[in-house]
């Protein structure tokens, strides 16, 4: 006795309107047949009680029946007549013989639509009348099947023939020995096709049997035949289809063509076919083409399917089947209307996991599990002793009530669909149809089916930890799972279709880091955890994008995916780079071992001091063996410093200040350690220079050690040698200028060249005596010489944050002392009033600011606050030296102090600069290219909100209006007004009176 009784009764009309309706259209086709017999047997088909209640059932509850047993009067009384079994046997004989290759595609097209629609009514017919098992029904839709396909292919490949593409072995048997071979995948290739299912199939070609003649590629040739197949089952015509096809079951069906070679299959396979692929490989055979070819590849592919030996991860990668759907072990209410019956809780995929899962474990040592229909496959588990007999009778009887549920489900309009009517009469009408009185009777049976198998379900493997984050993730097979699709729209993301098509794409292994077996078997393991944390940034679809980006450039997954599986935190961080810090996602990808530094204990403290930095770089060069890994060393060690000064930063570990004191302090120690060793490298070839050497003077932000993460280096070098010097003193001598230009040219290289470990910095001289135009490396003389007649006003603005980094004591004392003697001489006050106001209008013109967030040429922004800074230096160094420093911040605060300003205007410039700071740190830290409001992470909004010590973004921005407008006044009065003044008095002073 079954556990799931189903009413074997006819059902009645659900719909006795659409029913009467239908037998006027019967009663009016009779009239129009040109068989007296057949009108007659059509009114007494009517009156008939036997064939009267096969009538109702059909005309009262299914349109595409009905549509059909009208077109087919005759076909209709001969079933009537003989029963479904000879008649069925009959129409596949008949289509067979009467089908010849060399007819014309479109009659072919015809004969089979025609085979379909009989065949559809012979099998709906005995379903509704119980005459059909399961078997029976699934079994002659799927012959019908490889019968529709063998003939087309046939008569495609003989066509070929005719046209001399091919050349066919045996023209009067087109398929044998043509090495063309379809595959027949999933209920086609178990013989378990449903009513109106698509059949799945996979084309391939043998290259070396396909004598090809035609004048393209074998591939092109088999592609355009895959096409003309696919149009020969589907294309609706007047007569309908025979099968809707689907390919995607090939391998990788995202970059592959429709027909693929056997050998590129075989390879694929061997190296590349993931579990979900050896579960959906249970089910392949040849249906059509060359069939010993097909079998030779089912067979060469049973290594590949039934694996003897699987180790731990393997063995949990097939649970990964299972476990990605999220498995309910009872409780929670199952709505019945619109729950879809093969993906939904209890339907039946689940049955076919439960089978297929424990298949591909214990096949390989088990043969007697290598079947490929789901109900042979529960019997044979539990004869082997795998899982209770009754549990198999439950899960067989309710795979048997779900198929029939299916099949009248979509007989009733010939649609492709395993969800129920959401419309309570439509989900009557289909209760009615599967024979219940009503709605209740027929919610209450499929609500004990589904249960029982979520139960069996959830039961298997229930010790390993889900996958599924709360709903299904499911990345398997060609096409997209709903369920999938919905979890992932409900964790936030808004591209859930095309994030399902990249996961699937990484385990094709369409990415280095993907292609081993293993790193996909871990990969499915970080899935949830990986979306749930990419979720959770602002932008989740952004951040998706960029780490795939990132996955394309790595090597090799299986470290990495080993590294967010020992440490799940270092998951949340790189999807927090992700999503939030563009740049720092470039940076990442561009150097994927960045991440290995921040497994280091010390990864989230502040850096040292220089000095310990200068030590760390030392020690680190010493170890290396030549030059070339010197430069290397410098490169890995330099980035990812810089990359845990930008962590900390978008973290707000680091206050601006901070940060850029750590970016300079990291440039410095990369040249104090690097200079010497590059010079010595040098003095190989060239020797040295006798004197004091030479020294490199920091400008601009690294001088000031106001660095962010995409400044350049500033820099001056400047030598002092023995007077009298005609050249060095190496195997190669050089003229001293030259010796001193071409070191510093090294230098430069040193620190721009591009190696495998990628590039330092960028560096730039324009800022050494005459620019451009001077020579690159500069003396100590003509360097004094320079700035005390030669240099221009904003050379001296510049000089304020000139800093001696590298170099003897001898010589950064002299050049101290320059840079000391320039700045406090004492200066005509209106003529440095008059250059540094005519030079902040040349800028303002020559760079203006885009939008509020180009902090740094903002109208009152960083460079008007520069400015007043550097001025105030220049104007009053001559009475206050203690004004002389690098740090802007430091010159405010003096300036302050000596009331060169007063206290609001010094507290009004100190605030400013630490939020323009701020805006500039985060930003340069974390995007590329100019900041947009509309298109910014949210979360990099709140990193900037919480960088300014603001409370909410549009506080920050009125915060930021305000503060320019601020400043802007003060430069004004300070420097800009003044400067009006002095030029209107010299220009009354030109006008004769």
């Amino acid at each position: 006795m079954p556990i799931f009784d189903m009413p074997h009764h006819l059902p009645l009309p659900a719909d006795p309107l659409m029913a009467d309706h239908n037998y006027d259209h019967w009663q009016e086709a009779a009239l129009q047949w040109n068989d007296p017999g057949l009108a007659a047997f059509a009114a007494a088909a009517a009156q008939n009680d036997a064939s009267r209640g096969l009538l109702d059932a059909v005309f009262g509850n299914s349109p595409f029946l009905s549509h059909s047993l009208i077109r087919e009067p005759a076909f209709f009384r001969r079933l009537i007549e003989e029963g479904p079994d000879p008649v069925y046997r009959s129409l596949i004989a008949d289509l067979v013989t009467e089908t010849r290759p060399d007819e014309d595609t479109e009659s072919i097209m015809r004969r089979l639509r025609v085979a379909k629609r009989r065949a559809a009514l012979l099998i709906g017919l005995a379903d509704i009348q119980g005459l059909w098992s399961l078997d029976q029904i699934t079994g002659g839709l799927s012959r019908l099947a490889e019968t529709a396909l063998s003939l087309a292919t046939a008569h495609l490949l003989h066509k070929a023939h005719l046209a001399g593409d091919i050349v066919l072995p045996h023209p009067d048997e087109p398929e044998r020995d043509s090495g063309l071979v379809i595959l027949g995948m999933g209920k086609l290739g178990a013989r378990e096709l449903n009513y109106s299912s698509d059949i799945d199939l996979i084309i391939l070609y043998d290259e070396a049997k396909i004598d090809y003649r035609g004048r393209r590629s074998v591939e092109e040739f088999t592609v355009k035949l895959a096409r003309e197949l696919v149009r020969m089952m589907e294309e609706r015509t007047a007569d309908g289809y025979v099968f809707r096809t689907d390919l995607r079951l090939r391998p990788d069906p995202g970059s592959t063509p429709l027909a693929i070679s056997l050998e590129a299959a075989e390879t694929y396979y061997e190296g590349f076919g993931q579990n979900w692929e050896r579960a959906a490989m249970i089910k392949a055979r040849p249906v059509a083409g060359d069939l010993p070819s097909g079998e030779a590849f089912v067979r060469f592919l049973r290594p590949f399917i039934w694996r003897k030996y699987l180790d731990f991860a393997a063995i949990q990668d097939i649970h990964s089947i299972k476990r990605q759907i999220n498995a309910h072990k009872g409780g929670g209410k199952i709505a019945v209307a619109g729950h879809n019956i093969k993906l939904g809780r209890g339907g039946i995929r689940e049955i076919e996991f439960f089978a297929q899962t424990q298949q591909l474990i214990r096949g390989g040592r088990e043969a007697a599990l290598r079947v490929a229909r789901t109900v042979e496959a529960l019997d044979a588990l539990a004869a082997a002793g795998h899982i209770d007999p009754s549990a198999a009778v439950e899960l067989r009887d309710a795979y048997a009530f779900l198929r029939r549920l299916e099949h009248r489900l979509q007989m009733t309009d010939d649609q492709q669909t395993q969800t129920l009517p959401g419309d309570p009469t439509k989900l009557r009408a289909l209760a009615v149809f599967l024979g219940f009185e009503g709605t209740e009777a027929f919610a209450e049976t499929l609500t004990a089916v589904l249960r029982r198998v979520e139960a069996h379900y959830a039961s298997l493997f229930e010790d390993a930890p889900s996958l599924s984050a709360g709903g299904n993730l499911v990345f398997t097979g060609g096409e997209n799972d709903p369920e999938t699709l919905k979890t992932i729209t409900d964790l936030g993301f808004s591209q859930a279709a095309a994030i399902c098509g990249q996961i699937r794409g990484w385990h094709h292994g369409r990415v280095r880091a993907t292609r081993s077996t293993r790193a996909r078997e871990m990969l499915t393991e970080l899935t949830p955890a990986l979306l749930a944390a990419l979720a959770r940034t602002a932008d989740p679809d952004q951040a998706f994008h960029r780490f795939d980006d990132f996955l394309s450039r790595l090597p090799a997954g299986v470290p990495l995916f080993a590294l967010f599986a020992a440490n799940p935190s270092l998951l949340d961080l790189v999807a927090e780079i992700m999503g939030d810090a563009p740049r720092l996602a470039e940076r990442l990808a561009a150097n994927t071992t960045l991440l290995d530094s921040v497994l280091s204990r010390d990864f989230f403290d502040p850096l040292p001091p220089t000095a310990d930095l200068i030590g760390e770089a030392n020690r680190l060069f010493d170890q290396a063996v030549d030059y070339q890994e010197i430069l290397d060393a410098a490169r890995r060690w330099a980035n990812e410093q810089k990359f845990r000064i930008g962590v900390q930063t978008l973290r707000n570990l680091l206050d601006p200040e901070q940060a850029g004191r750590h970016l300079s302090d990291l440039a410095e120690a990369v040249l104090v350690a690097l200079a010497p060793r590059v010079e010595e490298e040098f003095a190989h070839q060239h020797g040295h220079v006798p004197g004091n050497g030479a020294a490199i003077i920091a400008m601009g932000k690294m001088g000031s050690r106001e660095m962010t993460a995409t400044s350049d280096l500033d820099l001056i070098l400047v030598y002092d040698m023995q007077d009298g010097l005609d050249s060095s003193d190496g195997i190669k001598p050089l003229a001293p200028s030259v010796y001193f230009a071409r070191l510093t040219q090294r230098i430069i290289n040193a620190l721009t060249a591009k190696t495998g470990e990628g590039a330092l910095y960028e560096v730039d001289m324009r800022l050494r005596p005459s620019g451009n135009a001077g020579p690159i490396a500069t003396s100590l003389t003509a360097f004094a010489q320079y700035h005390a007649d030669m240099a221009w006003t904003w050379e001296h603005l510049a000089l304020t944050r000139a800093r001696v980094i590298t170099g003897s004591e001898p010589l950064h004392q002299a050049i101290r002392e320059v840079i000391a003697r320039t700045l406090q001489c004492r200066r005509d006050p209106d003529k440095l009033l008059l250059d540094v106001a005519d030079m902040r209008l040349r800028m303002a013109r020559e760079h203006k600011a885009g939008s509020p967030w180009e902090v740094k040429n903002l109208r009152g922004g960083l460079i008007d606050i520069e400015f007043i800074a550097q001025y105030l230096q220049l104007r009053w160094a001559a009475d206050h030296p203690t004004i002389i420093n690098t740090s802007t911040s430091a010159v405010l605060a003096e300036a302050t102090r000596l009331r060169l300003i007063d206290g609001g205007q010094g507290d009004l410039l100190m605030a400013a600069l630490r939020l323009w700071s701020a805006i500039q740190q985060v930003l340069r830290q974390s995007v590329e290219g100019a900041f947009s409001e509309d298109t910014a992470p949210g979360r990099l909004k709140e990193v900037l909100v919480r960088a300014t010590g603001s409370t909410h973004f549009e506080g920050l921005r009125v915060l930021m209006a305000e503060s320019a407008a601020a400043v802007r006044d003060l430069y004004d009065t300070l420097i800009e007004q003044p400067a009006r003044a002095l030029r209107a008095a010299q220009e009354n002073k030109e006008i004769p009176s």
